[in-house]
């Protein structure tokens, strides 16, 4: 995993996505996502319908052995609902991740992912925060 981080949210915005890079030695599926800042965590995916992005809750994100699998805006996604407050720029926030291996055994994967700001230094998070404040929960 790496270069984890999460939208920063304004003062009352009950929402945000977390995103990362994941890459599993062997066949694995993200199956259930937790944090410790929201009352729901779900994996979504952002994909176009017609003409329209809609986004949709996945139950399982498949990650191909040795493949880099990129959790990014407008694409698959943590979204981190019924925020218990403000994300702002520069909190670590905690994701953990539920994993299963083809076998069918769990493990877990902690992961510390930092906010970044609205504006953000780098177009990215800006991005992101236009893309994702559209979503409709």
């Amino acid at each position: 995993m790496k270069d984890a981080w999460v939208r920063a949210t304004v003062a009352q915005q009950k929402s945000t996505g977390a995103f990362m890079q994941l890459t599993a030695k062997a066949d694995t599926r993200v199956v259930e996502a937790r944090s410790p800042i929201a009352g729901v965590a779900q994996i979504h995916e952002m994909a176009m319908d017609k003409d329209v992005m809609r986004m949709r809750e996945v139950k399982g994100l498949a990650l191909p052995a040795g493949q880099a699998i990129e959790l990014k805006p407008g694409g698959y996604h943590v979204m981190l609902l019924d925020l218990k407050g403000q994300v702002k720029a520069g909190d670590v926030v905690p994701v953990t991740l539920v994993l299963e291996g083809k076998d069918g055994q769990r493990s877990t994967l902690e992961v510390k992912a930092t906010a970044r700001a609205l504006g953000g230094t780098s177009a990215a998070p800006a991005a992101a925060a236009e893309d994702h404040g559209k979503h409709k929960h």
